[in-house]
């Protein structure tokens, strides 16, 4: 497959257009973040072509359903690669379908950009970590993990604190993530615990936590359980008197409704959100919006919108079509996104910031957005 981007170039040129894969869940259980990806995707290719595409090419837009299975994500950015001779790949949504596209990419000198999955792996293996055509324009659960805790030191003034998060790989990892940077601040952990996914009764753990001194519980946790978790903090009288860190969809109006004592001054890490007050990213949530029947993108949508113009202007500072080109041009890129500025460091990730949200008297608000250095693994 080495030869593929040549075929690929060689296509382009015969075709006037540039092929970019976005590989993604178009079916299964989280079809509707695929669902996401490809329209904040499409948005883009329209916008750069209608500004006359890149370097007088335009974009054109392939699909690859991973069905967030790493073997049929593998299988997608092949037939992606060998029979629509795409250049660019943007996804996937699950980490593990990005981390198994990796070695495929890295063969076929085609770059893939992950654009919404977290794991931060990813990044591990690439740019110096050997992988040299990843890049990732998104943050990780690592930095999420980080940026969680220092706000909760450093502005929530949180230094006593408990676990409660899902015993999953993210629930547990997010956790790992915060023990590595918890050595940075006057702060401990008091007590650590992890509920199975079809748990109901908290009570016996609560209680442990209400008398162990702590200040706030660090959860990284489901959706659907945090309101539970909230009614019985509640019912325990710790509302008001411990606060929660982490995500889990804490800012949702349902989560809030449910306890909304508790809830007050629940602090979540987000990537992006549809209320960031950036010009550019209200134009992004109107013209979506408009695109699309009034849906309200999400992150999944947002990211790969923000990931296509970034490609986009590489290649413009590229001056050229050519891969290697283009992927030189993105680890000296200096791109104003929504967010920020977007430069890579030696791994290929993207230095971002995420957004703090609290909720304040029943309402989500955002508090700004805040960057933590993150401590790579020696190998």
């Amino acid at each position: 497959m080495a030869s593929s981007n040549a075929v690929a170039q060689d296509g382009q040129r015969e075709s006037g257009t540039i092929k970019v894969g976005i590989v993604s869940p178009q079916s299964g259980a989280n079809s509707r973040y695929g669902a996401f990806a490809w329209k904040g995707a499409r948005l883009a290719a329209d916008e750069i072509n209608a500004g006359g595409g890149i370097l007088g090419r335009k974009i054109e837009l392939v699909s690859g359903d991973s069905q967030c299975a790493p073997s049929e994500g593998v299988s997608a950015a092949q037939r992606l690669i060998r029979f629509d001779h795409v250049s660019m790949i943007i996804g996937d949504v699950c980490s593990s379908v990005t981390l198994a596209m990796q070695p495929v990419v890295e063969a076929a000198h085609v770059l893939l950009m992950n654009a919404a999955s977290s794991n931060p792996e990813i990044t591990y293996r690439a740019g110096v970590g050997g992988f040299k055509w990843t890049f990732r324009n998104y943050p990780t659960d690592e930095l999420r993990a980080a940026i969680a805790l220092q706000y909760a030191v450093e502005k929530k003034h949180y230094t006593k604190f408990a676990v409660l998060s899902v015993d999953s790989d993210y629930g547990r990892g997010a956790i790992a993530f915060t023990k590595k940077y918890l050595p940075r601040y006057p702060a401990q952990i008091l007590s650590e615990d992890y509920y199975k996914e079809t748990e109901t009764d908290f009570r016996p753990v609560l209680t442990k936590i209400k008398y162990s001194g702590a200040q706030a519980v660090i959860m990284y946790g489901q959706a659907d359980t945090t309101p539970i978790i909230a009614r019985q903090m509640f019912e325990m009288g710790l509302g008001g008197k411990v606060g929660l860190v982490g995500n889990g969809e804490f800012t949702t109006a349902a989560t809030i409704a449910a306890a909304p004592r508790v809830m007050n001054g629940a602090v979540e890490v987000a990537a992006w959100l549809p209320e960031w007050q950036n010009p550019r990213s209200r134009q992004f949530v109107d013209d979506y919006k408009k695109a699309y029947a009034g849906e309200v993108p999400s992150v999944q949508a947002y990211s790969p919108w923000e990931s296509l113009h970034l490609l986009a202007r590489a290649a413009q500072e590229a001056g050229s079509v050519d891969n290697d080109k283009i992927r030189r041009a993105l680890t000296q890129i200096r791109y104003e996104s929504v967010m920020g500025t977007v430069t890579f460091d030696d791994h290929q990730q993207a230095v971002l910031p995420m957004v703090l949200v609290e909720d304040v008297d029943g309402k989500p608000m955002i508090k700004g957005a805040m960057y933590s250095k993150v401590d790579y693994p020696h190998r």
